[in-house]
């Protein structure tokens, strides 16, 4: 899915959330990477595979801020 060069860090990467913001809807509260994982304002991912990741690390409320 990704087109940056270099390119973003894949979604079973550990560092998945680095890759670059996409789409943004804080009103309903998620923010969809290039590497295809879903982001939500509660901390949790959905992964594309359509696994979901629970919410274990600090708020990333300030990087869904962040558009591409």
């Amino acid at each position: 899915m990704c087109q940056h060069q270099p390119p973003c860090p894949p979604a079973d990467a550990r560092d998945r959330e680095a890759a670059c913001l996409m789409a943004f809807h804080p009103e309903q509260g998620w923010g969809l990477l290039c590497n295809g994982v879903v982001l939500f304002d509660d901390r949790g991912e959905l992964l594309p595979d359509g696994r979901s990741v629970p919410s274990c690390r600090p708020d990333r409320r300030e990087a869904l801020g962040r558009a591409a």
